[in-house]
């Protein structure tokens, strides 16, 4: 069954319109080019994140595939985490103009300066929430259940550069909204296991 929510990739919503996101990485070839869409799939998508460094990781990279593929963003991944110093919040929150200038003259990220200065700030906002709830992870336990579009409106409030899909994307990425995977998946099975927050809705 197709998934209309996904914006995984946009070259797979071009390419392969027919497919959902787990056909697409089934009929992918074993240990081709496009492997890390099966790793992503098979050990990330959709599980549940407890650490707040990743939940802001899968913010950032879900902010800066807006306008480009999701496989663009898995294989700048690693470059990511270097040019963000692990994506540790607290020192993103602080970085200056220096670092700033810094991020945009690096090839291994997404060089918009709108997407960088959302980072740092929607870092500063996660280091509010942790004041505030103890953690980002809380803050969204205590909002959860909501819908998307009362998410939506939410992160719009507080948040920079996040719209419907971005903040879609993200939700069902870490376990918040179901849909991430077929009903016939096999890693759903998986992920059920951990108990994700959109199973808790019931």
């Amino acid at each position: 069954m197709i998934n209309p929510c996904c914006f995984l990739s946009l070259m797979w919503n071009v390419y392969n319109k027919h497919m959902s996101y787990c056909e697409f990485v089934n009929n992918l070839v074993e240990g081709g080019e496009k492997e890390c869409h099966r790793v992503y799939h098979n050990h990330f998508y959709g599980f549940p994140i407890d650490d707040d460094n990743e939940l802001f990781e899968r913010l950032v990279l879900e902010i800066n595939q807006a306008g480009l593929s999701w496989e663009t963003i898995l294989k700048k991944q690693e470059g990511f985490k270097q040019a963000y110093d692990n994506f540790d919040i607290a020192v993103v929150a602080a970085y200056t103009e220096k670092d700033i200038e810094r991020l945009l003259n690096d090839a291994s990220i997404i060089r918009n300066k709108l997407k960088i200065n959302a980072a740092i700030y929607n870092a500063n906002v996660i280091l509010n929430l942790q004041k505030e709830f103890g953690s980002f992870k809380s803050w969204l336990d205590i909002n959860h259940p909501n819908s998307k579009d009362e998410w939506v409106k939410l992160f719009k409030k507080i948040f920079k550069f996040t719209g419907g899909e971005i903040v879609n994307e993200f939700l069902m990425s870490t376990g918040y909204l179901s849909g991430a995977h077929d009903e016939d998946c096999p890693i759903l099975e998986k992920i059920k296991s951990q108990n994700p927050a959109w199973m808790r809705n019931r």
